[in-house]
């Protein structure tokens, strides 16, 4: 990997962590090359190249990266088309999500039933889960707005 430029082996490095997070490696990739790129917006032709992955790879990797509210297309300046850049916001778009945390405070809500209650035997693991992710739920909103005010930063509105 020496003979790559920093961005490639900083996106080839995002690849690896965010693929430990279940996304795919070819995602993260796109998303690492996409945070450092100049120009900050990149067409899928460019992410091909730089990246060295399929149209489809890509095609199939932005519409994940769009889905999850992490990049969005950009009208191409002056040309026909689009292009792809990372939103600003993107991670509190995906930190700030609480339906994440509700799922997860929901699944866990449901086995302490299935143990048989809080205090049945092998549901302290659940009660634990459950009231963990009930926490995130509710402080989350919180610590974004606390951001915001600190560093003068505001989700975007569009979506």
């Amino acid at each position: 990997m020496s003979d790559l430029s920093p961005q490639r082996r900083y996106a080839e490095h995002v690849a690896v962590v965010m693929s430990g997070m279940g996304l795919a490696p070819a995602q993260g990739k796109l998303f690492g090359w996409l945070l450092v790129a100049q120009p900050p917006w990149q067409t899928s032709a460019q992410l091909a190249t730089e990246l060295g992955l399929s149209k489809g790879s890509v095609s199939t990797g932005m519409r994940a990266l769009e889905t999850a509210g992490l990049a969005h297309r950009v009208p191409l300046p002056g040309r026909r088309g689009h292009a792809y850049e990372v939103r600003p916001d993107a991670i509190i778009r995906i930190a700030a999500d609480p339906g994440r945390f509700r799922v997860f405070r929901e699944l866990m809500a449901q086995g302490v039933e299935l143990a048989g209650g809080e205090r049945s035997p092998g549901a302290e693991r659940l009660v634990v889960m459950r009231d963990f992710y009930a926490f995130i739920e509710r402080e989350l909103p919180r610590l974004v707005e606390r951001f915001e005010a600190e560093y003068g930063r505001k989700e975007s509105a569009d979506g």
